[in-house]
């Protein structure tokens, strides 16, 4: 287990924590940290949004931890409950990956000790964390249970160019990229297009149509549904930004897929597609991936991040995969009841698909 004291102190005074329920007054500090935890979960302008749309009746107690004058963590927490179990949850649970204190992406000391300090520091039952990185192993550092698994794969993107990209894959995988866009070129005017300003809002229409085609609305949904109004806004922030990527896979002049992700601090986060379920038969999808990875590398990512999650194309690519976590510490006995009940509830029949929805 990971003491608080695990970290080193540097500044002048005792490591401490402060409790607030704003968000705005962090807005400097918190860009500062989310930028060195290159996670485009991790920013101000998501979590801010994020809490305007979900946060409603509830309280925030985000947690500024110091080492002396500095602020080396922000750990954005929020009552989710009160009754009959007080639980803390992390700010943006359910529409975010690998969530957790935000600091220094490979500072995990300082992650584990910020997360300890503040949940020391708010009187609770049970606090959730979901999908926090597997590599960090939280379930040791807080004496927690790890409740559910699933994969965050990732592509590292470090090649000298584009051909030793398709070089290392497999020949049936170069196979599949040169016929599939001769196969498709045949017959039809074939474009991929970026979003521009002046199509941004028809592009963003046609994601959301695209991804409905290819899913239909369905009550786990967190793209489409009730959620759209946040995606939206955040799709609008986020091209203010420059962190938006949207990519259209165009045929004979009509979008038929798209690719919907970010590129934050070198990497590429990689979080919705849509496709016209009527052109399946020509691989649409596998062009469109190749090519959003293709222009991710040229634009300087060194990391491609599929995000949570382990359908097998995603492993088509990946050359990592720390996989994500949800834990659940208790704090009290009720909270070691309430722990012990969901760790069970996810293994029975309908399990997962009520944590699911107790999820979003």
């Amino acid at each position: 287990m990971v003491a608080v004291s695990a970290l080193p102190t540097r500044g002048a005074g005792a490591p401490k924590v402060d409790l607030t329920d704003g968000l705005r007054p962090l807005r400097d500090e918190w860009t500062r940290l989310a930028a060195a935890n290159r996670n485009i979960f991790a920013t101000w302008e998501w979590n801010e949004l994020w809490w305007r749309h979900f946060g409603a009746g509830r309280r925030l107690r985000v947690a500024v931890c110091r080492d002396g004058d500095e602020i080396r963590a922000i750990v954005p927490l929020f009552e989710w409950s009160r009754r009959p179990l007080r639980t803390l949850r992390l700010i943006g649970h359910g529409h975010g990956d690998r969530l957790g204190p935000i600091c220094a992406d490979d500072e995990s000391e300082t992650a584990a000790w910020a997360l300890r300090l503040g949940l020391a520091s708010e009187k609770h039952d049970v606090f959730v964390g979901d999908w926090v990185a597997g590599e960090h192993e939280w379930a040791d550092a807080l004496g927690a249970r790890v409740v559910r698994r699933t994969g965050y794969p990732i592509l590292h993107l470090g090649y000298e160019s584009w051909t030793d990209f398709l070089t290392g894959r497999s020949r049936s995988f170069r196979k599949s990229v040169r016929h599939g866009r001769n196969r498709l070129e045949r017959n039809h005017r074939v474009t991929f297009r970026s979003v521009e300003p002046a199509t941004f809002g028809r592009d963003l229409d046609d994601s959301f149509r695209l991804h409905r085609a290819r899913f239909r609305v369905h009550q786990s949904c967190l793209f489409c549904g009730d959620h759209e109004p946040f995606q939206r806004e955040f799709a609008a922030i986020a091209n203010e930004r420059g962190w938006l990527r949207l990519l259209l896979m165009e045929i004979d002049g009509v979008a038929v897929a798209t690719e919907y992700g970010f590129h934050f601090q070198d990497a590429y986060f990689s979080y919705q597609s849509g496709r016209d379920p009527s052109w399946n038969r020509y691989s649409i999808g596998f062009l469109l991936e190749v090519e959003t990875i293709r222009r991710a590398f040229e634009e300087g990512a060194v990391e491609y991040r599929f995000l949570g999650g382990d359908e097998p194309y995603k492993y088509r690519y990946s050359t990592e995969d720390p996989g994500l976590e949800t834990v659940v510490a208790a704090a009290t006995g009720r909270g070691r009841l309430a722990a012990a009940g969901l760790d069970a509830a996810w293994r029975l029949p309908g399990g997962q698909a009520l944590l699911r929805r107790l999820g979003s």
